[in-house]
């Protein structure tokens, strides 16, 4: 609009009311983050008719916790601790949704923001309904640096019917860039998951913008290629793509224009819509809105002068390469691994040293600390860092604290960290990680159906029949365990399998469908049923709906792990006389021979041990059956809530089973805790069964059924395995460590154990050289 017809507009508003709006808001700049806030500081806050914006920022923090910033007159900026209380804190809360404050921090404890300092000295009552309504020196006159920037700790329960959270993640500003795709131009490409090549896309309004290449580098490839799963980077043929341009050009008239060149070419009709003009990414920012951008201006006259649509190739991980038709593999990290995760590319984080697994301390972990993680391990950048042992709590030594990676390290290992020292500590401030992984459109071939909530119901899967009709099916029952409901609650995306169905008759069946796969077995880590073993024709004895696999899935799971020190410390021979047996018989805790001893004369040779089972998950460990169904035994007086719990065994050097023992849970209970953490569990009475989060329960070595009989065995060198859990009955978000073995030295007389580890403790090197174990010479221990 001309300086004149504003002028006309502006005289005629002052007539009727009606122009004045509209000329003002045509010379507005519509980017008003950009705009100049007023230098000129108030006395005091006034209230404002726009509710003020409050956000938790920094690193390294919980979701309910960090740096408060404030947006105000179109910028973020932050408040100075000097004269901050916890009413302060409480208000702030308040106003993020939180029903209260449980502490505040200073000294810029979740790092130092950036831009103004809006609010200093700041005096709130705690009942105000925000912080604007609280004394202080006024909107932006502060006389503190950043390093005085003030946070809050939110009790982390929210206020009742709560909306509008205004929690906003800090490492993306918003009203710029928020979610980017890529949008293949070869035909082939388009049929193939996951996408790794094509134009890079900008969600813009109700659709889709592209980003003019001129001065595009390869660390805005980075990280476009990390927020879309990708490790690394490839480089891209751009004069095929201009080729294709060109030719499109020329044919302008077509609707379609249909290249070959290597493969078939689809490049439809449209017009270029560019929203971004220019980015600067410096290659470690973990979302493309991070990095340093210029939109394009409404009335500029060229918006991509001399360039064309921004074209990324990315590099898959090995998960993701089966698609992809690339012939050189990615290598990953072998020394860091995650573990407790319901899905893929997230866990707890453990890095292996000196053969030994750790973990890492969650101080100052941050999303650049945890992308170095996820792309070193074939994912992209990090969608989160998590704190607090959110993936549950590890059991080896505890290896990094204060991890300060850049963000362009190829492994963690090569960041700056600080020594540990037991005060500084502990797994329940385990890091843990979720990375973004590419899209493979997995949950599109599986839905549940019939049960209560979301989270449970008969599993159905897309089929293909020879004529490519695809339809929806059931999966037979039979065999189905909690193992392949992993897999599937996996794939669905809804966690963890917190239950395998074989029959789901009591869930509705008004539109059931037809059962099309049968016979499937699982190892439980695949990413979808698709990759586990099945029939290649339908074989189900019972073919009805009522017994067709069903699933209940949960967000979160326990996770159980014995204590292998305790076995080691705790290990001893008794000859047990057999008057003394008569229950454990009836348990059946003892060898096949003892069937054919002379009752009740001789005695049994009893290999002795205490078990203290800890559940380090994110949930209680409860039997599956209910009390109505626990079992009476009369012998010993107690219920049995579970036949099976633990399985100990004595193999020898070729794995062959030659002695066992099996433990049923007569009293699963919780024993003690960790500090700060009640008992749930007591079976006294009657009473309800389990172990609770961050406790453990122990069978001491003096009890019946806790040895295995080694009546029959001979002096040698043997592996003893401790299975908890063996046949899965109860879900746990990790089953490699259920297992414990030791190493095993019978004279006759005497037994040690050595090198007493949990399954997955030790690298695969270590574990090879324990299978080799040759047997201690003496009972020294060097």
């Amino acid at each position: 609009m001309d300086k004149s017809r504003c002028k006309q507009q502006l005289a005629f508003s002052l007539l009727l009311g009606l122009w004045l709006p509209h000329c003002l808001t045509q010379t507005t700049p519509s980017n008003t983050a950009t705009s100049k806030p007023t230098t000129t500081p108030t006395p005091s806050p006034s209230p404002r008719p726009e509710r003020l914006k409050v956000r938790l920022s920094g690193y390294p923090r919980k979701h309910n916790e960090g740096r408060i910033e404030l947006f105000y007159k179109g910028e973020w900026g932050t408040i100075c601790d000097d004269d901050f209380t916890i009413a302060n804190a409480h208000v702030l809360c308040h106003h993020l949704g939180f029903v209260s404050a449980t502490g505040w921090t200073h000294s810029a404890k979740y790092g130092k923001g950036q831009g103004k300092i809006w609010l200093d000295n700041v005096q709130c009552h705690g009942g105000e309904k925000s912080i604007e309504f609280c004394k202080s020196r006024g909107w932006g006159n502060s006389d503190c640096t950043h390093d005085e920037d003030a946070g809050v700790v939110c009790k982390d329960e929210r206020i009742p019917g709560f909306v509008d959270s205004n929690v906003i993640d800090a490492q993306v500003d918003e009203n710029k860039v928020e979610e980017v795709r890529l949008r293949p131009v070869v035909g082939v490409a388009k049929k193939k998951l996951p996408i790794t090549e094509g134009v890079v896309e900008v969600k813009y309004k109700d659709g889709w913008a592209q980003i003019c290449d001129v001065g595009w580098t390869a660390k805005n490839t980075r990280v476009v290629c990390g927020m879309l799963g990708f490790p690394h980077e490839r480089k891209v043929n751009k004069n095929f793509y201009r080729r294709l341009k060109k030719r499109a050009a020329e044919k302008v008239s077509r609707p379609k224009v249909n290249v070959s060149a290597g493969g078939r070419l689809y490049l439809e009709r449209q017009k270029n819509n560019f929203h971004l003009h220019s980015v600067a990414c410096t290659g470690t920012e973990v979302h493309l809105a991070a990095c340093p951008l210029e939109f394009n201006k409404p009335n500029a006259t060229s918006s991509c002068a001399g360039g064309m649509p921004a074209v990324i190739s990315c590099m898959p991980g090995p998960l993701f390469m089966q698609n992809s038709g690339l012939k050189k593999k990615l290598k990953i990290s072998t020394n860091v691994r995650l573990k407790g995760g319901a899905k893929v590319g997230e866990g707890r984080v453990e890095v292996l040293k000196d053969n030994v697994w750790g973990t890492v301390c969650d101080d100052r972990w941050n999303l650049l600390s945890a992308s170095v993680v996820c792309r070193e391990l074939g994912f992209g950048s990090a969608k989160e860092a998590l704190t607090g042992a959110r993936m549950g709590q590890g059991m080896g030594p505890i290896y990094m604290n204060e991890v300060k990676c850049l963000g362009q390290e190829r492994s963690i290992w090569d960041c700056p960290v600080k020594n540990i020292t037991s005060e500084n500590c502990q797994h329940s401030e385990d890091a843990a990680v979720r990375c973004n992984v590419p899209y493979m459109g997995l949950e599109t071939s599986i839905r549940i159906t019939g049960g209560r909530t979301r989270y449970e119901g008969r599993v159905e899967v897309l089929t293909s029949d020879p004529n490519g009709t695809q339809s929806w099916g059931l999966i037979c029952g039979e065999n189905w365990s909690t193992k392949e409901a992993m897999v599937a609650c996996r794939q669905l995306g809804l966690g963890y399998a917190n239950q395998g169905l074989q029959e789901t008759w009591y869930w509705d069946s008004s539109n059931v469908t037809d059962m099309v796969m049968s016979g499937v077995k699982c190892m439980g880590n695949e990413m979808a049923l698709s990759q586990c073993q099945y029939h290649k024709t339908v074989s189900c004895q019972r073919a009805a709906a009522k017994f067709a696999a069903g699933v209940i899935c949960s967000e979160t799971a326990s996770d159980l792990v014995l204590n292998a020190s305790l076995v080691e410390q705790t290990v001893y021979i008794e000859d047990r006389p057999l008057h003394m047996l008569y229950c454990a018989a009836e348990e059946d805790c003892l060898s096949k021979s003892a069937a054919k001893a002379n009752w009740p004369y001789g005695h049994r040779r009893l290999l002795r041990f205490s078990s203290q089972i800890h559940n380090i998950g994110r949930a209680d460990f409860k039997p599956k059956a209910g009390r109505h169904s626990w079992v009476w035994h009369a012998c010993h007086g107690h219920y049995h809530s579970m036949d099976i719990f633990t399985h100990y065994d004595l193999l020898n050097a070729n794995g062959t089973k030659v002695a066992e023992g099996h433990k049923a849970s007569f009293c699963l209970e919780d024993t003690d805790c960790q500090e700060g953490i009640s008992k749930r569990y007591e079976c006294a009475n009657f009473g309800d069964q389990g172990i609770t989060v961050g406790c453990w329960d122990l069978y001491r070595h003096d009890i019946d059924c806790q040895w295995i009989d080694i009546t029959d065995i001979k002096p040698g060198n043997y592996i003893m395995q401790v299975v908890i859990n063996p046949n899965y009955e109860v879900a746990e978000s990790d089953f490699t460590n259920n297992a414990m073995k030791c190493n095993c030295k019978y004279d006759g007389h005497r037994i040690w154990f050595h090198n007493c580890h949990i399954g997955d403790a030790l690298s695969e090197e270590a574990e090879r050289r324990f299978e080799k174990y040759p047997g201690q010479l003496n009972n020294k221990i060097s």
